[in-house]
């Protein structure tokens, strides 16, 4: 009761305190279009104000406002369409690309799974969210709204409703899954000190570039205790290797399903049942071969660029070409987003890149066979896959965010909601269904990596994420501190996410570390009040 009471003052304080700290305007891009009568008159103030220019590639409102004016529904359909367009890509160039990319350079330089999976792994998991901060950050003129709230939204997304849903899921099913407490409790409590060193540059209102660097340099900090647990734990491991083999070996045999068991059982068919399955199996293939139609103008573009050396998707051709394509597509987005280029500066950027695409061309042409991928120089190939997926998630985040604050101009949505909730959720997707894959069909093991990352993903992407952007901006400010964008609803963010945390580190280590309805049914209470209040604030339900 006493713990209860000085939690929910704590609360109303942080919230308090940013409430007195700021006003109540937010500024937004383009918000005098709906102080427009006609259509006519939309389109020329889209055209003329230049709160309105596109941040991506593509003029969105120009499209709405302009040729669609007379048809504004099957406009804002087609935008809405387009929006899980990008989605799609940016998870599927995540998950296909980056991903693997990451996977195989943590094999290639022998980095433990401790190591990896607080660096590497939040790296590509969080891509998303990282990339979509720091070009909400550097180009939106809202000072960066909607990179905030669609970090802290996914973090709260995360660590309540995924956790949340983890630990129903355990529950329904009868498992018993308890958690190591050393290191949930290493990483909740970073979480809480993190987002506290956030608070108070939200209070304060503003950070400087030392500041902004002092903040990303805890992530290092973290990862150091994270090596120094690992290496204690395998000390510790060494003095007993006989009872760890033992609890491997009964560990693999209570959650490994035997291979052989599950061919034979699906090879057993009756005569009469062959036709039935061969049929199934041909509608199977139409239907992945037109969805593979389809799919070729978002596939295409990728594969061309982004070398990938893999065995299970090996092509001499393609690599040859997207080693030739990869440094040109960079010079055409260094020329897209640098417009101060004069012409002779622009041919020397394609004739440099063009040179070193074809360099790169020929050594893959000369040096690697048509049968098998290549097998030297792999961390430089890797590193080279990994550096395109970084491109192309950085194309894919500067569009996506450029499409919502459009959708957000239309509707007249403040970007505090769009980050919260459309931003949020469609970078936490990913996150919420590998996470739960692999808490359910992982075993043990499997639902410990699934609630670090639930823990560490979002510590990545505040202090990576936000830190990388607060570097970035404040050092274009320097020496004048950078101006934390104006929004009281932040700090109420943050008070709902250490309230998750705080559940969590209170209810597991009282339940003995075991996932449980209490722990997940909690946490999801919460996240549904959070989301409540914001939407309530937002459709003029509740005041401020």
């Amino acid at each position: 009761m006493v713990t209860s009471s000085v939690f929910k003052l704590g609360l109303f304080l942080i919230i308090s305190s940013c409430t007195t700290s700021y006003g109540d305007t937010i500024t937004t891009t383009c918000t005098a279009i709906h102080q427009q009568i006609s259509s006519i008159s939309k389109c020329n103030y889209v055209k003329t104000n230049a709160g309105c220019d596109p941040n991506g590639y593509i003029n969105y409102l120009q499209i709405f406002y302009c040729n669609f004016s007379q048809f504004p529904q099957l406009g804002f359909i087609l935008l809405l369409l387009w929006l899980v367009v990008l989605f799609y890509i940016l998870s599927n160039t995540a998950s296909e690309y980056f991903c693997p990319a990451v996977e195989h350079l943590s094999k290639t330089l022998n980095l433990s799974p401790a190591i990896a999976g607080t660096t590497l792994l939040p790296l590509g998991n969080g891509s998303p969210d990282v990339f979509s901060s720091i070009i909400a950050f550097t180009t939106t003129s809202d000072g960066g709204d909607i990179g905030l709230n669609s970090i802290l939204g996914g973090s709260i997304f995360i660590s309540t409703v995924v956790v949340g849903v983890i630990s129903l899921l355990i529950t329904y099913h009868r498992k018993i899954v308890i958690l190591d407490k050393p290191n949930f409790i290493r990483d909740v409590v970073f979480l809480l000190v993190t987002l506290s060193n956030l608070l108070v540059i939200i209070i304060v209102g503003k950070i400087t570039f030392w500041a902004s660097l002092l903040f990303v340099s805890t992530y290092i900090i973290y990862i150091l205790l994270v090596s120094y647990m690992h290496f204690i734990t395998i000390k510790k491991q060494k003095t007993k290797p006989y009872a760890a083999d033992v609890a491997n070996k009964d560990d693999d045999q209570g959650t490994r399903v035997p291979l052989l068991r599950s061919i034979d059982e699906e090879n057993v068919l009756h005569p009469t049942e062959t036709t039935v399955h061969c049929e199934e199996h041909m509608q199977k293939s139409c239907t992945v071969t037109v969805f593979d139609v389809i799919n070729m103008p978002i596939y295409l573009p990728r594969r061309l660029t982004i070398p990938t050396i893999t065995k299970e998707r090996w092509s001499k051709p393609f690599l040859v070409i997207s080693a030739s394509l990869a440094p040109l597509m960079v010079a055409i987005i260094w020329n897209t987003q640098e417009g101060e280029f004069g012409s002779k500066s622009s041919f020397m950027i394609y004739f440099v890149s063009g040179s070193i695409g074809l360099a790169l061309g020929t050594c893959a042409f000369a040096f690697t066979s048509s049968k098998t991928p290549p097998e030297k120089c792999l961390v430089l190939w890797y590193a080279f896959g990994f550096l395109m997926s970084v491109t192309w998630t950085y194309i894919i985040a500067d569009e996506l965010v450029s499409l919502l604050e459009c959708l957000g101009n239309i509707i007249g949505m403040s970007p505090t909601i769009i980050g919260l909730t459309i931003l949020a959720w469609g970078n936490s997707i990913g996150d919420l269904t590998a996470n739960v894959a692999m808490a359910m069909y992982g075993g043990a093991d499997g639902t410990q990596i699934a609630i670090s990352g639930c823990y560490a993903g979002p510590l990545f992407n505040v202090l990576v994420g936000l830190g990388f952007s607060f570097v970035l901006v404040s050092r274009s400010t320097y020496p004048i501190s950078y101006v934390i964008p104006v929004d009281t609803n932040l700090c109420e963010t943050i008070g709902f996410l250490i309230a998750g945390l705080l559940w969590a580190l209170v209810i597991l280590p009282k339940r003995g570390m075991q996932l449980d309805h209490t722990l997940g049914g909690g946490l999801l209470v919460i996240y549904l009040c959070f989301l409540f209040i914001k939407i309530a604030r937002a459709v003029g339900l509740i005041g401020i």
